[in-house]
């Protein structure tokens, strides 16, 4: 044999002997992934028990819509790093399934990690405890720790329990916020502001160091009005003498002190909960409504999250041939396309287009919870609003616990707007802001020179002042986008433009003033919405489904989520590559929140309807 053929011979081998392997790799992987498809296919919640207590367990702030890219969101969550939100409706959901549900006994509400919500989310799931009341059976609430939102929700239950370390947390409500003018100063900033209307108070604190009489005043109008229907619900609910929670706060150090400078003790006393237990005397007594699960001593519970899932699997889609179409916006109102949580422009127009074109859509509510932003996002927006009712499709607003400036103005053009009695609206104005920094490149050594063809040539750089031309410019703008936004009100709710001017001019009001005011049609949730929206349509009660368009993932990102869900089935956890946040990224993140209202300005043409207005 010659040498090149034994050479050709063992490369032969070799390659034969390479080729095995990766063959062999290649079938380990296709087994893994097999294993995981078949774990995701045969991966169900987990069974709901013959009996058993629904536990409730909402986690961070009460939402109308999951905030994030989708994808993010859901990969987070598989890595245990994803911030705490529970959307309002699934609450909603799960006491309507669990009110006829012979399976659930009672309704466990561990609010222990709850911090608050909205007044108008809080009494929606308040409705809805009060409606499965009406089944005969318990809601019982339970927490270490109490605060001023999660005890809204505790007070509507049939029996309150807390740890007899624990604390209720009642403080009334505020409106706080930071004021930049001085520091400004200091920074040798020229924050060159446009505004119309006395009490559009989002500029605020770019030109004062405190509030304005005129927004104190106006801010006091609402808080005051919140408080009162706060106390008034609490305390109609829990069955104690109206004035009871005025009272106590007036005198807390003198009530505390005749507690025994005990603050669970105080709350007992009050009437606010029912018994001070301990976890394991709490498990006793819901073991008493609920049974138990044996020797352990635990009562049977089946999680909101199993719950829904098996639930809305069992009873199918809402869709029908004939449907009222449901879109949420939440958040800040901003250009282009974004993430949920915030009003993209171009994103919700999308949806809003989508609902036009389907042929099995009626009627389209339009859900709100947004204190506004971008004039220009909101304006396109409204248009695919007008294009709705110009196909035939009625449109409902359905307000939220803010629906102010922006928010007003994506809403005045439906055929018919719903708000609650607690949310925030209103807000009809305008304002610019274009800051400068030359004189703090003066202070530095930096100069700017240079020429152009006329005055305009580079009057927006933020190098240079603002020449008086380029603010009366600004302003003229400014004063435009306001007429344009009391007329388009004027238009679209039948009133007078001057009736609109004086109860806009950026002051905000509670739904039971904007239904004063003519600003509103009804007040009431957003299923009196939808029935809204269906009558509009023609269409009868209980013929028509529930279509609800959001941002979907793409079947490339579902596949992808699915094969990490699986692997997390047969047991690869990923959370060990999340990480906590350190010291550092935590103030990092509290600095990025206060600096917020700076940056997130985008309107291409300087123009916003925004309000700083969500307080509890």
């Amino acid at each position: 044999m010659s040498i090149g053929k034994t050479i050709g011979s063992v490369f032969s081998w070799i390659w034969s002997l390479v080729d095995g392997f990766r063959k062999i790799v290649h079938l380990l992987v296709m087994i893994f992934i097999f294993s995981i498809i078949i774990s995701v296919l045969m991966s169900s919640s987990a069974p709901i028990p013959g009996s058993a207590a629904l536990l409730i367990q909402p986690a961070g702030r009460l939402v109308d819509q999951m905030a994030g890219d989708p994808f993010d969101r859901a990969l987070e969550e598989l890595l245990g790093d994803v911030e705490a939100q529970t959307l309002v409706q699934d609450i909603v959901d799960g006491l309507e399934f669990a009110k006829d549900d012979d399976r659930i006994t009672v309704v466990v509400l561990d609010l222990s990690a709850m911090p608050g919500g909205g007044l108008s989310k809080l009494s929606r799931i308040g409705d809805a405890i009060d409606d499965f009341q009406e089944s005969g059976k318990k809601v019982i609430a339970k927490a270490n720790f109490y605060s001023q939102g999660s005890y809204y929700l505790a007070a509507r239950a049939d029996e309150i329990y807390m740890h007899p370390d624990g604390v209720l947390i009642l403080s009334g409500f505020g409106a706080y916020q930071n004021f930049y003018k001085s520091a400004l100063d200091k920074l040798k900033i020229d924050w060159n502001i446009f505004r119309v209307g006395t009490y559009k108070a989002a500029v605020e604190p770019y030109m004062r160091d405190d509030m304005s009489p005129a927004y104190r005043e106006s801010l006091s109008h609402i808080i005051e009005q919140l408080w009162s229907q706060y106390t008034t619900d609490v305390e109609a609910a829990r069955n104690i003498e109206a004035g009871t929670i005025d009272n106590i706060l007036e005198n807390l150090i003198e009530t505390v002190q005749a507690n025994d400078n005990d603050f669970a003790q105080l709350a007992l006393t009050a009437g606010l909960v029912d018994g001070l237990v301990t976890h394991n005397e709490l498990q006793k007594i819901i073991v008493d409504i609920a049974g138990s699960n044996g020797d352990d001593g635990e009562y049977p519970t089946a999680s909101l999250g199993d719950y829904l899932q098996q639930m809305r699997l069992l009873h199918g889609g809402s869709v029908a041939a004939e449907n009222v179409a449901v879109i949420v916006a939440a958040g800040t109102i901003m250009n282009g396309t974004q993430p949920p949580g915030t009003i993209g422009g171009e994103s919700t127009a999308k949806l809003l287009r989508q609902a036009r074109n389907d042929d099995s859509v009626k009627a389209v509510v339009f859900r709100i919870d947004s204190g506004g932003g971008s004039a220009f996002a909101s304006e396109v927006i409204l248009n695919e609003v007008l294009a709705l009712k110009a196909a035939g499709k009625p449109v409902v607003v359905s307000m939220s616990s803010v629906a102010a400036s922006g928010g007003y103005w994506v809403s005045m053009a439906a055929d018919s707007i719903y708000a609650s009695p607690y949310t925030i609206t209103g807000s009809i104005g305008i304002f610019g802001m274009f800051p400068t920094f030359q004189r703090s490149f003066e202070e530095l050594g930096i100069s700017t020179d240079g020429i152009g063809t006329s005055v305009w040539a580079g009057a927006l750089r933020v190098d240079r002042a603002l020449s008086d031309e380029a603010k009366e410019l600004f302003q003229l703008s400014i004063n435009k986008g306001y007429d344009n936004f009391i007329s388009g009100v004027a238009e679209h709710r039948d009133m007078e433009k001057e009736v609109v001017d004086g109860i806009a001019q950026g002051r905000i009001w509670t739904g039971n003033d904007a239904f004063e005011n003519g600003l509103i049609d009804g007040l009431g949730e957003i299923d009196a919405a939808i029935l809204a929206a269906a009558e509009l349509a023609e269409m009868d009660e209980g013929e028509f489904g529930l279509k609800y368009f959001e941002q979907e993932l793409s079947p490339g990102e579902q596949l992808a989520l699915d094969i990490l869900a699986g692997a997390d089935g047969l047991g690869l956890t990923f959370g060990a590559l999340s990480r906590p946040s350190s010291s550092v990224e935590r103030v990092a993140n509290m600095l990025e929140e206060v600096l917020a209202p700076l940056v997130m300005f985008d309107d291409p043409k300087g123009m916003y309807s925004q309000c700083f207005c969500e307080f509890e």
